[in-house]
């Protein structure tokens, strides 16, 4: 563990949390006080380049969400209760797709020593869910900080880490450790072999996402390439080799902030993976949409088989992709920016 310094303190807390605050820091106190509970919070990810690839050694690229916000907050309760977009009751009724960050609450309650014997859980998002945005990882994370907070106890991000993986490894079955890291990072991460590396981001860059609609399936996809690499070995090594090269391409683009040279890059990664058979017709189209729609690039991101499609934009250009990619059968589409020349922080 260790005391909490600036860095610490501006993410544990949402940016909508802090418009409620009023910015006031005597506000902020009470909620991390344990007469008073805990707030916390994380944010959502995509996946750039590298999806796939990564099962095999190469490097993936995660990049900070950070306009899709999950905050939770935890106070001592006579009765125990939650309230979610998925379920509002009490605690021990909820369904087994809260089971996760439940497991998180319990996991950081035994690591802090916090002696509430009954919560009440409040959790908002702005995160889809099943989408491959970090959904799961963000709400653990943000309830590891809101017990953490309440507990009046600062955890390291080894601890933290740790905590958010319990939760992962019930959602998902096994967990590569990249949602964790990458939901509580403020910069892009390179990540391979189970390590995260800080990218620089040279100048800004915007993106719009596209929600298809449906949730993608990280079984089927990841089985399917499987199956593909057992009876076409030489191709699926062949895509992994030119994968790992446009993540190395990427990163590249990003230090220099180029996202002419991004964008051709996310178009290459979106051929590649539909050639692995985890894109599909509804992805294709929304890629195909947003570089009519004037969009630098874009790619599928996530497993596959739905999900969304990140699409890299000039600002003035965000409305008109937008509109392309719902004229193509997005059900909504999201925004986001990246900041460019931040201090590289995982």
């Amino acid at each position: 563990m260790h005391l909490p310094d600036s860095n610490d303190v501006n993410v544990e807390i949402a940016p909508a949390a802090e418009s409620a605050l009023g910015g006031e820091p005597s506000l902020r106190h009470l909620l991390r006080s344990p007469a008073h509970g805990g707030l916390g919070s994380a944010h959502g990810k995509a996946i750039l380049m590298g999806e796939h690839s990564v099962v095999y050694g190469a490097p993936a690229i995660a990049l900070p969400l950070v306009d899709l916000q999950t905050t939770a907050s935890v106070r001592e309760a006579d009765h125990g209760s939650i309230s979610s977009d998925l379920y509002t009751g009490p605690l021990e009724g909820a369904p087994a797709r809260l089971q996760p960050v439940i497991t998180a609450l319990r996991a950081t309650v035994d690591r802090v020593g916090l002696s509430f014997d009954s919560f009440e859980i409040v959790i908002s998002s702005t995160i889809p869910l099943e989408r491959g945005l970090g959904s799961s990882a963000a709400v653990a994370a943000a309830m590891v900080r809101a017990v953490s907070n309440a507990a009046g106890v600062a955890l390291s991000p080894e601890e933290t880490f740790e905590l958010v993986q319990v939760a992962e490894h019930v959602a998902h079955g096994t967990s590569s450790g990249l949602d964790a890291h990458a939901v509580r990072s403020l910069s892009p991460l390179r990540f391979q072999a189970g390590i995260p590396t800080p990218v620089r981001v040279g100048a800004p860059m915007a993106f719009v996402i596209a929600d298809s609609g449906t949730s993608g399936s990280t079984s089927a996809a990841v089985g399917g390439v499987r199956m593909l690499r057992k009876t076409r070995p030489a191709l699926v090594e062949g895509i992994i080799e030119s994968l790992a090269g446009l993540a190395e391409s990427a990163i590249a683009a990003l230090g220099a902030g180029d996202a002419n040279a991004l964008g051709a890059t996310m178009l290459s990664g979106h051929e590649h993976l539909a050639r692995l058979g985890v894109s599909a017709p509804a992805l294709d189209a929304l890629v195909a949409a947003a570089a009519d729609g004037g969009a630098y690039g874009a790619k599928l991101t996530g497993s596959g088989l739905g999900g969304c499609v990140l699409a890299l934009v000039d600002p003035d250009q965000a409305d008109a992709v937008s509109d392309a990619m719902m004229a193509a059968g997005a059900a909504q589409t999201l925004r986001t920016t990246l900041p460019g020349g931040q201090k590289e922080t995982a």
